[in-house]
Parts: structure tokens; sequence; C-alpha cells
């Protein structure tokens, strides 16, 4: 046994106490060449947060001395939640730290906190960061102010509560008002914030594309490859010779289609299907065979590892491997041939794969379709479209009748299915948007959608049958105590989500068969959006969990390798299997070491960059609606605070109803009814409620946007009152001099000139002169 593994044995089941390093030597009785390797061992086991070791050098087990390491993640309310690293830690859930017990940690930071007793209401676990073991922002965006002596840099990103200070001698050129990159030369300690130095100026806050390029830097995306990589990309041949199709099923007869979006390139995934003489449908699912041009610890394959996924912003897309691959060699090109991997699948006609087959191949794509023009074909009948693919009809017309057969059978065993829209920012050449797109599933992805869940099901249950390390898709039980919180809002609806009387878990069928209650009633919204809250989030593991969401026991991602790492893993792991039917000895317990790091990584990089593209996305829908500042829009209530309402218009931008700009009554936040409740009127507004709101701010810079309700608004009672000193003019008596304060209609173009503002300016004037800290957090973000 490895000495690593030796000394964790030791401590977990013969070590009562903390122990020293003398104690660990001697109860292991450790010859010479093992004492040289103790010390740095134990270093690597404190910082991976296996052991601890307290301020007597004493070394002990995290779980045993009340303390968890994990990942803190904040909210931009303030507190945050650490993630633990241990398995069975999280199997107890997440651990919320308050504000105050955050002790200077920020985001992503991975810390050591001390336990707390659980809050009597039931919340999940509370504790105190007692140590930081890694900082994780070393390099900060932010916008860059200064005072007469100093500089500070207020981060872009709002999970990031502190400014960082900056001294005069390392603004480096930067402007008041612009935006930088600065990199942190102090941590934050004992209630000093952190000091850094400016690195990077990247320019004006408002000059063009600077918003786009600032969450890049924020995210620390790569805007370029290294030259190792360019160099081996340059060595990739554009086409493929006869010697790559040897040891090749050749399918180049097949009438394959690839159906994408209009304007994708990176094309990796085609489709073939036809019925067999049984009645059975034999459906082939062709992927880039991107493991045949990326070897394993090349500077290709180390790269994208690193970045783990393609990033797709609002404006750009950031690619995991080189555009000569990414568009060229490795895309399935029509009237190209490529490369591929196969699984071809006998499906009967209840959706059940009866028998399959999973090779590499040579393919020759027929035709490059789009979701429009096979929309135009099956669902509009376009006659025009149809003329132009009189050869391919019988193929989409088989692949109609198979999607709905595989559909029919994933929601019989009760895979769940949300519907949420997605909206598409469509901008100019400029960068500026001009318009929100509402995009439902079509047909056409449905079809693609359908032929590709079935495809990756087959291909992790072949795996897990393989019994060799893999990776796999998975998708966890919902957190118990949201449930729970979900069924106290079902039971006002007669409804409830049960448990498996014999499991003890719940069943997606159970979930799905709720929304399928509610479908097109009233609380539809409501109970899908809290339904929608539960769900774990969906991550890549070594080990097989199964798809809580999808109702699959097997589940991998096997058709993405051109933008998604593990879908290249998966095909390495493949070519290695196929052609012997088993991996050595050897190369099995490397796996198992390294794929569970690699699991980990691509999830982390997946959620960075489904971040980096919503922030993009959102910062162009606020830049959108700033032109309709002042207008009415009708929109749902999509989330309640205590401090106020979230609302959703129909084009998918979301904004903040502030409690303080409801006027009527005294509003308190019902946290079991998603509500807030009047004192005095009882008027409920509530998660799902209808509402018409005016749209009072959209700040590109702060990334806000401000509503109030038409019905009980700050600018509706004002406005009331106004007009009511213009119909009883008398009552502006001489007894009273002061000019009456003249408010603006939400509608006037100068309703920021009004003397009310004007009077307001001059006293957050007044408050900056009196207290410059004031006017330091003026500057900064609410």
């Amino acid at each position: 046994m490895e000495l690593r593994k030796r000394i964790l044995d030791y401590m977990e089941n013969k070590a009562s106490r903390p122990v020293s390093e003398e104690d660990i030597a001697e109860g292991l009785q450790l010859n010479n060449e093992d004492l040289i390797q103790l010390f740095t061992i134990l270093d690597e086991l404190e910082q991976e947060g296996c052991i601890v070791r307290n301020r007597n050098d004493l070394y002990g087990l995290p779980r045993l001395m009340n303390l968890v390491i994990g990942r803190l993640a904040m909210n931009s309310k303030g507190f945050g939640f650490i993630i633990p690293s241990d398995a069975a830690e999280q199997e107890q859930g997440d651990v919320f730290v308050p504000a105050p017990q955050l002790n200077s940690a920020m985001n992503n930071d991975r810390v050591i906190a001390r336990l707390n007793d659980t809050a009597a209401d039931g919340r999940s676990r509370e504790g105190e960061i007692v140590r930081i073991l890694e900082h994780a922002n070393r390099q900060i965006v932010g916008t860059f102010e200064k005072s007469v002596s100093f500089g500070f840099v207020t981060p872009d990103d709002s999970k990031l509560k502190q400014d960082i200070f900056v001294h005069r001698r390392n603004f480096n050129g930067a402007a008041v008002g612009t935006k930088v990159i600065v990199e942190i030369t102090k941590w934050a300690h004992k209630g000093h914030n952190p000091e850094g130095k400016i690195i990077k100026v990247l320019g004006k806050t408002d000059d063009p594309g600077i918003d786009i390029l600032s969450v890049i830097y924020q995210y620390d995306l790569p805007l370029d490859f290294p030259e190792t990589v360019k160099t081996a990309s340059a060595k990739i041949p554009l086409t493929i010779k006869e010697s790559d199709c040897k040891n090749r099923r050749d399918r180049r007869n097949f009438p394959i289609v690839t159906i994408d979006g209009d304007d994708a390139k990176d094309l990796d995934d085609g489709v073939y299907a036809t019925k067999k003489t049984n009645g059975n449908f034999l459906l082939g699912v062709y992927i880039a065979d991107v493991s045949h041009y990326v070897q394993e610890n090349s500077p290709l394959d180390l790269e994208a590892r690193r970045r783990g996924t393609s990033v797709y912003l609002v404006d750009r897309v950031i690619p995991m491997l080189p555009t000569r691959l990414s568009n060229g060699i490795c895309s399935l090109n029509a009237g190209e041939d490529r490369l591929s991997m196969a699984a071809e699948m006998e499906i009967n006609t209840e959706g059940t794969v009866i028998s399959y087959e999973i090779f590499p191949t040579v393919i020759h794509v027929a035709r490059r379709l789009t979701y429009n023009i096979v929309n135009k074909i099956l669902v509009d009948k376009d006659d025009h479209f149809i003329a132009d693919n009189g050869d391919i009809l019988p193929l989409l017309h088989t692949l109609r009748e198979l999607r709905g057969i595989l559909r029919q059978r994933r929601v019989k065993r009760g895979s769940i299915d949300f519907n949420i829209p997605e909206i598409k920012v469509v901008l100019n050449k400029k960068g500026l948007p001009i318009s929100l797109l509402k995009r439902s599933g079509s047909l056409g992805e449905s079809i693609i959608e359908e032929c590709m869940l079935v495809a990756n099901e087959t291909v992790a249950e072949h795996m897990t049958m393989k019994k060799t390390p893999f990776i796999y898709r998975i998708h966890e039980q919902p957190d118990s105590e949201k449930i729970k919180t979900l069924n106290e809002l079902l039971s006002t609806f007669n409804l409830y989500i049960n448990k498996n009387s014999k499991t003890g878990l719940i069943e997606p069928k159970s979930i799905q068969h709720v929304l399928n209650e509610v479908a097109g009633k009233p609380e539809e919204r409501i109970i899908s959006a809290i339904a929608l809250r539960t769900m774990q989030q969906a991550r890549y593991s070594a080990d097989n969990a199964g798809h809580f969401g999808l109702a699959a026991k097997f589940y991998t991602h096997f058709t993405s390798p051109i933008r998604r790492y593990p879908d290249l893993i998966v095909h390495r792991l493949l070519s290695e299997l196929l052609p012997t039917g088993k991996i050595s000895t050897a190369r099995t317990e490397q796996l198992k070491k390294v794929l569970p790091e690699i699991a980990l990584n691509a999830s982390t990089r997946e959620r960075v960059a489904a971040d980096a593209e919503r922030d993009t996305v959102d910062m162009k829908k606020i830049e959108y609606m700033a032109q309709f500042v002042n207008a009415e829009f009708t929109g749902v209530i999509s989330g309640v605070t205590a401090f106020g309402l979230f609302v959703e218009l129909d084009n998918g931008v979301e904004g903040l109803v502030h409690v303080s700009s409801m006027a009527n009554d005294y509003y308190e936040y019902a946290e079991n009814q998603y509500a807030l409740i009047g004192q005095r009127t009882n008027k409920v507004y509530r998660i799902g409620d209808q509402v018409t709101v005016i749209l009072m701010r959209a700040d590109i810079k702060e990334r806000i946007i401000d509503f109030i309700l038409k019905d009980n608004g700050i600018y509706n009672q004002l406005n009331i009152k106004q007009k009511n000193h213009q119909k009883n003019p008398k009552k502006n008596t001489t007894k009273n001099k002061k000019q009456q304060p003249t408010i603006a209609n939400p509608s006037s173009k100068h309703s920021h000139n009004t003397p009310l503002q004007h009077a307001k300016r001059n006293r957050r004037k007044k408050d900056k002169r009196k207290n410059p800290a004031v006017a330091k957090k003026q500057v900064g973000k609410h």
C-alpha cells in the first residue's frame, strides 16, 4: 500500500485524536525512505483538504474536528455556501455561511469552515470560515476610480463584494472610469480590503466591445491558443487519406444528414434512419472522430482539457479546439469524407434498443440541413423546400416517426420536460442589440435531440456492461429540503410529490405527473419555476449515478466531441476498447486515477462557460431595454424575496420591483407561499402572477433592471398627489411658501430634472462632503 493511503488509513482507523508527525511515523513504523516523503505527503493532504493541521501542529480528519472543507460559492446578496469536497459531506448538503462569518474569503476560494449549531428553523448546516486554503481570484476585472491619494477597483462580478485598493504607484496609467484588470498583491484580512496593482487597461466602460471583453477577462476565458497548440494544429491535414480509413467501416453510401442551427459551423453529429423489413428501425448516429486527431497528452489535448468546453458568448464562440479542427477536418461538412464514430441501433416500435453496434467509420454527409429547413418540410409542408429535398424526404419522414416513438418512451418512463424557451439576442454589425427572439423547441430540434439521447444512453450502458473506467453524465436526486418546500406549495393545489415506498427516493415521473396536472392552468408558471429550482445541477462523474431528469439508468455525453472534452474522452475510451473488447490492467488503474479529476474539471469549466454565456446575454438584454425606459410592459412574477419581486417579461428580460416602491402598504415576505402580502390591504403578489410594470431603469454599467408596478408604484402615488393638488389649488396656501415638488409623468423624457430629483441630488452632495466614505460608496455597486 502506498504511503499516502497508509497515512489516511492510520488516521481513519487507528488515531483516536489529532496526531503529530512523530505519532504517524511511529504508528506506521516508517523507514528512512518513507520519512523523507512523509512531510511532503502531509503537506499535499492538507492542501487537498483530506486532513487539517491545527494551531498545535497536530493533524486530524476534518469531519472529526467539526470542520468542513470545500469551495465557497458566494451569493450577490453577501452570504455564501460551502460546497464540500468530501463525498460523505456532500450527502449532508452545503454549508451556509452568513456575511459576518466569511472572514475575508472570496467567491470560489477553497476554505475550511467550523460548523455551528444548526438553525432552529430547520435551515441547512451553518458555519464560519476559519482558514483559506486556496485563493481563486488572483486577477479581477472591474471599474477603476480614485481619490486624492489612492485608487480602488469595483469588481464587475457581483459575487465579489470587496473593492480592491490600489496605491498611486500601481495605477499604471489607468484613468477614472476605465475598465481594468487588477492583480491582487495583498489579500484581505481583519477587515482590511485586498490590495492590488493595475496590470491591464481594457478601455473606457462605454467603448464598443468592452462589455463582452470584460466578461471574457472576468471568467479568464482564453482569447487565443498557445503557439504550441497552433503549431500542432497546423500539422493536421485538411482532408482524410485512404490510410485513415483502414479498419473502419465504410458508410459513405448512406445518405447521412446533419441538422443544426442556421449559424452553426462546428457540425459534429450526423444521422441516418430507415425502416427494416421486420418493422423495426435502424438508426445510425455518426459523430466526428476527434480522438483520431487529438492524441492523449498532446498540446491539442492538454489545451482542450484545460478549456473543458467551447464557450458560446452572445457575439462570438471561444472554441475548445482550433478552427482548423472545429470548423474544418473534424466538422461533418456536407460533400466531404469524414472520420466518425458510429452508434447504429435497431429500435423496435416501443422505442427499445434491441441490438446495437459501436464502431469507427468513414462517412460522406449528403446534405447539410437546418432546423428551419426541416420544419419547413415536415411542419409547414412548404412546396419549395420539399422540391429542393425530394431525394431525402423518406429519410426525414422516418426520422420524424422514430422521434415520436423515442419521445413517447422517455415520457412513459418519467423523463422530466420543463419546456423552457431560449432567448437569442440579435446583434447588428456594431455589436448592438436590435431584437430579442424567444426560441422554443421545434420538431427539427426534437428529432436531433431524441437521436442523440438514445445514442448517449446506448454508449453509456455498453461501457457499464464492460466494467471499464468511464465518464458519465449524471443528474442526482433533488434536494430533500427543497422537495419538502415544494410539497408545501403543492398542497394548496391538492398535489404532492411522493417518494417510492420501497426505495424512499423521489421518482422523476412523480414530478412530471405534477407538471402534467398543472399544464395550461394559472398555477403552471409558479409550480414549474419552483420544481425546476429543486433540481440538482447535472455534472460529469467517473461513477454512474444515473440521470434523474431523463429517468435514465445510464447516460453519458458521446455526441459533441468538437465542443465538449468529456465527449472526446468517451471516444478515446471507445477507441481503446473496441479492437479487443478490454483495456489492460495498468491502463485501467491509470484511468481510475485521472478520470475523476477530468470529470471534476469538465464540470467546473462547464459552469464557468454557462455563467459567462448568461452574463453576456443579460448585458445585451439590458442594453436593448435601455431604449424603453418609462415604457409599460406585461410580465410574470418569476421570483419573490423579502426585498421585492422579480418580474420576467415575455421577451425573457427579468427585472426587480423593489419593495420600497410598493407604496400602498407595508409588505411582508411569506416565504412558504412565495409571496409578498400587504399588512393592511392583504394584497398578495405571488410567484406566477401576471402584473403590469413600468421600466424605470436599465443600467448597463450596474447590470440592473428596475421596474415599478403600474397599479402600486411610487410614481403612481406621487402622480395621484400631484393631480389632487392641481384639482384643489387653494390647498397650497401662503402659509406654506415652500414650492411643492413637481412630479413628472413616467413617460416624460425629463423626469430626472424635477425639483424633487434636484433636491435629492443636493442632499447626496451634502452627504458626500460630510462623509468621504459615502463618496466612495456612491461610485461602486449597490
